[in-house]
């Protein structure tokens, strides 16, 4: 599949902003944690994803109500949906300059997970977590991730690149009181 960037300008997947704020400090923190012993960016975006996909239980696994958004809410609470989680590790990625964009699968529902840029080349990550029948893994030489659409359900891969949550998505966790109201009001489509 061709990835798409929406915006040209590669700054745009380093920025931060209210949802992948990687300048709040538990952010820079947990970044810097990360960072120690490790040899190069690589090794860092994979110790990232791994925090993110191991250690912050999916809030529909775990059964936690609690709605998370905001990357340093995530890392705060140790909660998230997909989306929340992929806003997480992009701020940890972004805070350690590795570009990151926000990226986006339909199925019932759709389905968020990021990408990352090595090599001159973007590589998707999902960092939702593992459970029985979810194996995904961090990898730039083929994807790895918990779940691949069948065209033939008509579950898709959205091409595009985002630099920020798409407004269907972060209104969905912005307006929900709890994860099962958030679970009626889930984007069906970008």
């Amino acid at each position: 599949m061709q990835l798409i960037q929406e915006t040209p300008d590669l700054s745009a997947y380093l920025a931060a902003d209210e949802v992948i704020d990687h300048h709040h400090p538990l952010v820079r923190e947990t970044a810097a944690r990360l960072a120690e012993g490790v040899a190069d960016s690589y090794e860092y975006a994979r110790a990232a994803f791994e925090f993110v996909r191991d250690t912050i239980p999916h809030s529909q696994d775990s059964g936690d109500l609690r709605v998370t958004w905001r990357a340093s809410d995530v890392l705060e609470q140790g909660t998230g949906i997909c989306y929340a989680k992929a806003h997480a590790l992009a701020a940890l990625l972004r805070a350690e300059d590795i570009p990151t964009a926000l990226c986006y699968q339909g199925f019932d529902v759709v389905h968020g997970l990021v990408a990352v840029r090595f090599n001159g080349a973007w590589h998707r990550q999902d960092p939702r977590g593992n459970k029985p029948g979810v194996d995904a893994r961090f990898s730039l030489d083929g994807e790895r991730l918990a779940f691949v659409p069948d065209p033939k359900s008509n579950e898709l891969d959205y091409p595009v690149l985002y630099a920020q949550p798409h407004p269907a998505v972060l209104g969905a966790l912005k307006a929900a009181r709890d994860r099962p109201h958030l679970w009626q009001t889930l984007p069906t489509a970008l």
